[in-house]
């Protein structure tokens, strides 16, 4: 049998569009017949369990988290299909809340190469949804929630056949692959609706959404909008999360908490009770507490997490302006700190003027880092970018030490906040936690 690292040295041995850089967004790049031919030579492992199908710009992991773990606090077997990771490939692919297990791994890795030799030009991340729905079906999952990773129309897990489509916030992003335009963008995330399939979409700016709706319509397929069908309303919150309340039409309303923190994870919450409320109505049994306690449950790092308390350390994979912005203004709503200080680090094709514009204004100290992935960009880089927008950022060569170099001179009331992607949040929660002589997460191999 193969390693654990041989198997990952396999997967990403194919073309790897979020290692290299992400190819124009056409067929000869994403193809699904290369997708359905390998399910094919699978057994069709996607026709073993229901699903649950998300795309949209911001919001996707978080959306799909809650749902997961509504769903699993319903009593049913769920499978979590996310990208990417922040320290292991395993927490892509989840059962019950479980990661999936090295050894399962390498084992599906080994039985999947003979039937990938016979596909032409495969990707990465093709394999990689064909292995998740393998080990699903393989797992007895009743359900699964399961992620767009890019776009929608020509993404690989566009070959289910879901119960439910869900659309969650779009905003600018991948502008150079998914058009220029939010209708262009919202044309390719509501590629994943089908015929008939019921729709449930998060508020889109008004272009995004006339095209959502364009489609629905000529796919007959019935659309629920947060803001008209289902809407919330804020309530306390502290550091270790917040209330709301949510209400379907003129029915009673519903009190919720949520660890999560940020206002825009109410939108993600609600959508969540939305496309549950949609299931109920074909057919699922679902007890009346389990969105309560899927909600309380659900965990998603990296996320506004809070790492420390004094001086505040959150880590959040913001990584385009409006998230960018969101993330701002969720710090500023904690409030009680005194200076901000920026840890930030991104891809070259992420790191848009737009972005730091958004963040690093109220800043009082930021550092640029490089996170270790092979898509990040040189700290030197973005400091001369920020430069040349008039910012002055610290040079730190890798995350631990930026970290370390914003702790040096914190105050207990000052706020250190490292963003710019998941990347960078992955890299900031280990080096905080081997800080703190914590347990270390679950990580690959270099």
């Amino acid at each position: 049998m193969i390693a654990y690292r041989d198997a990952l040295t396999y997967l990403y041995s194919f073309t790897d569009f979020e290692q290299r850089g992400f190819a124009a967004y056409a067929p000869e790049f994403y193809d699904l017949d290369r997708v359905r031919h390998l399910l094919a030579l699978m057994g069709e492992p996607q026709r073993a369990f229901r699903a649950v199908h998300i795309a949209g710009t911001k919001g996707k992991g978080s959306t799909a988290a809650m749902f997961e773990s509504v769903l699993r606090a319903a009593g049913y077997r769920t499978g979590l299909y996310t990208s990417p990771h922040l320290h292991t490939f395993r927490e892509r692919i989840q059962v019950a809340g479980e990661l999936i297990p090295e050894a399962s791994l390498v084992r599906l890795v080994e039985e999947i190469q003979p039937l990938v030799a016979q596909v032409d030009g495969v990707t990465t991340f093709e394999i990689i949804t064909c292995l998740a729905f393998a080990w699903f079906a393989e797992s007895g999952v009743a359900w699964a929630v399961v992620e767009v990773g890019l776009g929608g129309r020509l993404d690989a897990t566009n070959v289910l056949d879901p119960d439910v489509t869900v659309i969650t916030p779009i905003s600018y992003d991948h502008v150079a692959i998914l058009g220029d335009t939010l209708a262009l963008i919202a044309a390719e995330k509501a590629g994943i609706i089908k015929p008939g399939v019921p729709v449930v979409s998060a508020p889109q700016p008004s272009d995004a959404l006339a095209t959502i709706r364009d489609v629905c319509d000529r796919e007959c397929a019935p659309l629920t909008l947060l803001g008209r069908d289902w809407t919330w309303r804020p309530g306390a919150a502290d550091l270790d999360g917040q209330a709301f309340t949510v209400r379907h039409g003129n029915r009673d309303s519903l009190e919720l908490q949520l660890p999560l923190l940020g206002e825009h994870q109410l939108v993600n919450a609600t959508t969540a009770a939305a496309v549950l409320s949609v299931l109920e109505q074909g057919g699922l049994e679902i007890p009346a507490s389990a969105l309560k306690e899927g909600l309380q449950a659900v965990r998603w790092p990296g996320r506004l997490e809070i790492l420390g308390r004094e001086p505040l350390v959150v880590a959040d994979g913001a990584h385009n302006p409006d998230s960018a912005r969101k993330l701002i203004a969720a710090l500023q709503a904690m409030g009680g700190y005194r200076d901000l200080i920026i840890v930030l680090g991104a891809s070259a094709d992420h790191l848009t003027p737009d972005l730091m514009s958004a963040l690093l204004p109220g800043a009082a100290r930021a550092i640029a880092t490089q996170a270790m992935h092979p898509r990040a960009a040189s700290a030197a880089w973005i400091q001369a970018r920020a430069a040349d927008l008039g910012f002055h950022l610290e040079v730190s060569g890798t995350v631990a030490q930026a970290l370390d170099l914003a702790l040096e001179e914190a105050g207990p009331q000052d706020l250190i906040c490292c963003t710019g992607s998941l990347f960078v949040v992955g890299d900031a929660r280990a080096a905080w936690f081997s800080r703190q002589s914590m347990p270390l997460p679950p990580r690959d191999p270099v």
